[in-house]
């Protein structure tokens, strides 16, 4: 290594590492690295370089080692979501098929609008040895490979062809990493030959910086015609997503609600905005929603969105709301601002919610709408209440949720995702404490759960071991993507897994039957290559993966079960059956648009699209 008073010489590799190692944010008062360490699996295109200059950071950036490419991506965007888009994991794969399953997990990454970088191995710049091991030829473009089919799916990306390139490129990477409006996963392609290459780099490139996450005020001219708007509201709703925790503004849009009396819903990135018992929340709204949240959302005539996308599970397909209901939408992104002709107040949720709450200062909803949403919930609680109870009815997710909800702490951080798990938990959850739900719906993602699952366990293990991260996962998902039960028990990174097996893809099932389709290909017992179908032994194969693991018969044993869960030091997986059929929250849900067969030699299926599109009038055409 060759030093001078201004510059260092170094290989591409080291200097990227050395960046990062150099990057840092202050959170409540703590200054620490916003990168915090990577998920690794070495191969050829970034093991001899890369690995090379992690080697020598293993304090600064530790590299936990993963055990499927997609599932360190998941892992990754866990760690960023509990750690509210403040700091961020990176990805390492080699060049190939290990970057290639990147992909899935870069989309959920920019979907969901998380930081994510993916350093990955790319085929060498000089084409010497064209074509190598594991690369895509294309004849007609020779610069073209597996890397670029990233750039759909990330916010940024760059292919390094020379060293002095991440002078310019690493910042602009960081940059979109924290950025409120701009936030995803960002991609570096490493050339094997590049990663190797030496640069003089100056030293003050790689000199100590402490970033923050900028907070863009809202334009006054905005927050004024918004508060007027508001103003005339005779039934004000908020929906509160996911962008208000991301913006820390929890106390905002509470004080706000609480000042203009206004009823709150959530969407399912926004669960746990609001404890369970505040007045006024008033439960989930949309697709897998709640009665209360999705009445009130029929009624409401002026909705102020704050940090949502208003995905279509949320809209309902934007039938969940009066054709005539005026938006008022907060975002720091102004693509999401606009949606729906919404009015636009353009900024962080903080200042904007506090901006507008001064403006409209004096103004409350009615009291008697207040009370109707309240009525409402009241409602809705009682009818939770009967969904996770349990007796003589079949076993179902909703009492394995009651079960666990009774007897988790408040600060436990709940995961789950795709299947029939989100509607389940969004409906059927109570929330203790604030930002405690993580529920992948942006890209509904099977596999997510035990590998996001570990990336939230690594996040709050840093800040708050004495907790658990419980993940609620199905036997579908479970099969997909499982191996970081071995990934936690290997970094001591301990999971509640509660694995409930419904025999196959039962939510898709319920689908299928509900258009009128025949049972096919989703439960094991329907599927018509399957002669003689057989349930896996999860306890035994978790068990094989270091994890302690039993099964229970039903509810009335899970309780035990999970305080053995809850008692225990390493990941814990606990098995249980719950019916495919008939077991289904069968409240709070609004219209989702689906594809229907228009013609069909069925009955049913014909039947059953005249009554899908029966709903269709209630649809808003983007006014």
């Amino acid at each position: 290594m060759n030093i001078s008073q201004d510059c260092i010489r170094l290989t591409t590799a080291q200097a990227i590492i050395r960046y990062l190692s150099n990057q840092f944010i202050m959170i409540d008062g703590e200054e620490m690295r916003v990168c915090g360490g990577g998920f690794g699996i070495f191969g050829h295109g970034n093991v001899t370089c890369l690995g090379e200059a992690l080697h020598g950071v293993q304090e600064e950036l530790p590299l936990y080692r993963g055990q499927n490419e997609q599932s360190m991506g998941f892992a990754a965007a866990g760690y960023a979501k509990q750690w509210l888009r403040q700091r961020f994991m990176f990805c390492t794969a080699s060049a190939g098929p290990g970057t290639s399953n990147l992909l899935t997990s870069a989309a959920l990454a920019h979907a969901n609008r998380l930081p994510m970088l993916l350093l990955c191995g790319d085929t060498f710049i000089t084409r010497l040895p064209d074509p190598v091991l594991q690369q895509m030829e294309h004849f007609h473009d020779p610069t073209l490979g597996v890397n670029d089919a990233f750039k759909p799916v990330t916010r940024y990306w760059d292919r390094i062809t020379h060293p002095a390139q991440i002078i310019q490129s690493l910042p602009a990477a960081l940059a979109t990493l924290l950025d409120p409006a701009d936030c995803g996963p960002a991609f570096l392609g490493l050339p094997q030959d590049v990663q190797g290459w030496t640069y003089d780099y100056p030293t003050k490139f790689f000199e100590k910086k402490v970033h923050r996450i900028r907070r863009m005020a809202p334009d006054v001219d905005e927050v004024a015609e918004a508060a007027g708007l508001l103003a005339q509201a005779k039934r004000p709703m908020i929906i509160a997503g996911g962008g208000v925790q991301y913006s820390r503004a929890v106390d905002e849009l509470t004080a706000f609600a609480e000042a203009h009396n206004i009823p709150v819903v959530e969407t399912i990135a926004g669960r746990a905005n609001m404890l369970a018992t505040h007045p006024l929340n008033i439960g989930p709204v949309g697709v897998t929603g709640s009665n209360s949240a999705n009445e009130i959302a029929e009624q409401a005539d002026v909705i102020v969105a704050v940090g949502t996308r208003l995905q279509d599970f949320t809209t309902g397909s934007w039938t969940a709301f009066a054709k005539d209901a005026r938006f008022i939408s907060v975002n720091a992104a102004r693509h999401d601002a606009a949606k729906h002709l919404s009015l636009p107040v353009v900024g962080d949720a903080k200042l904007a919610l506090t901006a507008l709450g001064a403006r409209a200062k004096g103004y409350a909803a009615p009291t008697d709408w207040t009370a109707k949403a309240q009525a409402l919930r009241a409602e809705w609680d009682a009818e939770v209440a009967r969904n996770v109870a349990h007796g003589n009815r079949p076993n179902s997710y909703a009492q394995a949720i009651g079960v666990v909800n009774e007897l988790c702490t408040p600060r436990d951080r709940i995961v789950t995702a795709s299947g029939g798990l989100p509607a389940e938990v969004t409906a059927n959850w109570r929330t203790l404490d604030i930002g405690t739900v993580d529920v992948e719906f942006g890209y509904s993602c099977m596999g997510y759960e035990i590998a996001g699952g570990w990336g939230a366990r690594i996040a709050q293990a840093q800040r708050e071991p004495d907790m658990d991260t419980i993940v609620m996962v199905g036997d579908g998902a479970y099969l997909m993507l499982n191996s970081d039960i071995y990934s936690s028990v290997l970094s001591q990174k301990k999971l509640i897994i509660l694995l409930l097996d419904n025999g196959g893809f039962a939510v898709i099932n319920k689908l299928q039957n509900n258009t009128g389709n025949e049972s096919f290909n989703n439960l094991l017992a329907d599927c018509p290559t399957v002669p003689e179908p057989f349930t896996v032994d999860f306890e035994a194969h978790a068990a094989s993966m270091g994890a302690s693991a039993e099964t229970v018969a039903g509810p009335a044993e899970l309780g035990d079960a999970f305080k053995r869960a809850k008692a225990s030091d390493k990941t814990y997986v606990i098995v249980m059956q719950v019916a495919a059929h008939d077991s289904w929250t069968e409240g709070g849900h609004a219209w989702w648009e689906v594809g229907t067969p228009h013609i069909s030699e069925s009955d049913k299926v014909r039947a059953a699209h005249e009554e899908w599109e029966s709903s269709r009038a209630k649809q808003r055409k983007g006014v």
